[in-house]
């Protein structure tokens, strides 16, 4: 081997191996806030696109109307914060979007298991034979 590659590794390992005292970050990615920020994102997709599902046929549009509800009130949010209103961040908005996603998927799979399926409904219209 090199020298310079034996030198490298060596300081390498002796650099990662020094320990180092961190102090508990200002906004750690999982916290109580952040479980706030999922839930309350996660109740709102579910909401939106249960209310479209009232005037919206489709669950593509649903889908697209449950998401956007409840990433559009994650962003204001942020947004707010940023003027002076709070504190902004990212991670936020991280689990406003996990949140999001989680909703919608709830919902599409409450819709999935509640509404009649099109064959069930297509059969019981058509005269037995």
């Amino acid at each position: 081997m090199k020298p310079a590659l034996v030198a490298s590794i060596v300081l390498g390992s002796l650099v990662t191996a020094i320990p180092v005292r961190a102090d508990p970050p200002a906004d750690p990615f999982f916290g109580a806030d952040k479980a706030k920020h999922f839930t309350v994102s996660a109740a709102l997709a579910v909401t939106g696109y249960g209310l479209s599902a009232i005037v919206i046929d489709g669950r593509k549009n649903r889908v697209v109307l449950g998401a956007t509800f409840a990433l559009g009130a994650g962003y204001s949010k942020e947004v707010f914060d940023a003027v002076g209103f709070g504190t902004p961040s990212w991670k936020d908005f991280v689990w406003d979007v996990i949140g999001s996603g989680v909703g919608v998927g709830i919902a599409v799979a409450l819709d999935a298991a509640f509404s009649p399926s099109p064959t069930s409904s297509s059969r019981a219209a058509s005269p037995p034979r």
